[in-house]
């Protein structure tokens, strides 16, 4: 007798893991098992979203759309009247999760931009930015099971410039105690697609991405790479041993910090932005003609969108197009820091595009965009070694199936109906 069930796929997220350093690393020996699963399926490079953040880029890959289709244009934005800071949510999210769409049992654990936890047919464990493990989870019983094991929502980031060999030590942990919750899920529910991440890949890359293939903390590295390597292994013979398709992908490239760009600071040195009596957007003055939110989120200041406004309608294609042309001619030290600057409609497009920002910059890689307030140069370093890149994120998929080229993470979600739909089970 047939049922409505469809083929079961396991799909490990590996936050932030460049295609270049798993396939340094395979070529290295430290993930020698990563190289056999390679060998097996098919791993190429993909594309991010723009922005190339996570809160972005994993809630693209779970609805199959673009941020101006499921509403996330980054971490935070700010209310148009009191130009304080809000921050979207799991439930801001305007368009449906693939498994929704499927009607699949599902456990999705650790997926960053799914805080707080909401009801689904399986198991929900919130990652990145998650605050409260009873809100993060769902149903209850899995909550009770992971405080009673100790579970760690994140990594103590705070650590890495303080004391980095204590961060080390709470990375190598918080990775442990993410296993273990991930093998107890996927032993103890049942599932039809089972989606675990690792997010501390990400951590240790902001802090140390320098060290990644050479430097004084490239052992961390090479020792954390070798336990994912063994995690990866061990679920990708879990989903043979299931008949499931395995699939492995990251939100984003990475690559080392040159310099890091201080958005802000630059739009009001050239005229563009006046604050006044505070470190953030709430302090803006009237005569401001755009501001950014990060990672690289240019607004323009328009009358008829924000309380304080300046900016009308007539002057509106001047100065974006005057913004435009500051940015795609920075240099520093010689070096072009801007690969692109993109007007929002030409990569916005859908119900939300209207809360897009109005100029998208793509800096070039190694130079760092960030929107702080504080900053009183253009230009500076910080504790951060390693920073987001739209190109050179990565897919694995087991088996037969090849992903046609310039593969991005919106489009893993089409695959994966594709592989759902491809074979039906019979009991």
């Amino acid at each position: 007798m047939s049922n409505n069930r469809g083929r079961k796929i396991v799909i490990i997220g590996l936050d932030g893991v460049p295609f270049d350093l798993l396939t340094s690393y395979m070529e290295q020996g430290i993930m020698p098992r990563m190289k056999e699963i390679a060998s097996a399926g098919s791993l190429v490079p993909m594309r991010s979203t723009l922005p190339e953040v996570s809160s972005v880029a994993w809630a693209s890959f779970m609805t199959g759309r673009l941020p101006a289709e499921h509403s996330i244009f980054g971490f935070m934005e700010i209310d148009k009247s009191s130009y304080q800071y809000t921050f979207p949510n799991f439930l801001s999210i305007k368009s449906p999760m693939f498994w929704e769409s499927l009607d699949a049992s599902c456990v999705a654990f650790n997926i960053p931009q799914t805080y707080p936890a909401r009801p689904l047919k399986g198991v929900l464990v919130s990652g990145f930015v998650s605050i409260d493990l009873a809100k993060a989870v769902y149903p209850r019983r899995v909550y009770d099971y992971l405080k009673e094991t100790g579970y760690r929502l994140d990594v103590n980031s705070q650590l890495a410039v303080k004391d980095p060999e204590a961060f080390f030590e709470d990375l190598f942990l918080t990775l442990q105690k993410r296993a273990e919750a991930m093998r107890y899920l996927y032993d103890a529910e049942e599932w039809e697609i089972f989606i675990g991440t690792i997010t501390e890949t990400d951590r240790l890359h902001h802090f140390f991405f320098d060290c990644a293939l050479d430097g004084k903390w490239n052992g961390v590295f090479a020792d954390f790479y070798r336990r994912l390597d063994g995690l990866l292994f061990e679920m990708f013979t879990r989903a043979q041993k299931d008949g499931a398709v395995f699939m492995t992908c990251s939100d984003h490239g990475f690559a080392t910090i040159k310099i890091e760009v201080y958005v802000n600071r630059y739009l009001a040195e050239k005229g563009y932005l006046d604050t006044e009596g505070s470190a953030d957007l709430s302090g803006i003055k009237n005569n401001s003609a755009a501001f950014c939110l990060d990672p690289s989120r240019v607004y323009i200041h328009s009358k008829d969108k924000y309380a304080r406004g300046g900016v009308d309608d007539k002057d509106y294609e001047r100065v974006r197009n005057e913004i435009k042309g500051l940015f795609s001619e920075l240099t520093f030290s010689g070096r072009k820091v801007v690969k692109k600057v993109f007007l929002k409609e030409e990569i916005f497009s859908g119900p939300f595009g209207p809360d897009a920002p109005d100029l998208y910059i793509l800096g070039e890689p190694g130079f760092d965009l960030k929107a702080s307030m504080k900053k009183t140069e253009v230009f500076g370093l910080s504790s951060f070694r390693g920073a987001h890149t739209y190109e050179g994120a990565h897919f694995y998929v087991s088996g037969g199936l090849r992903p046609a080229p310039g593969l991005s993470i919106d489009q893993i979600a089409k695959l994966v109906r594709e592989v759902y739909h491809s074979k039906k089970q019979h009991v």
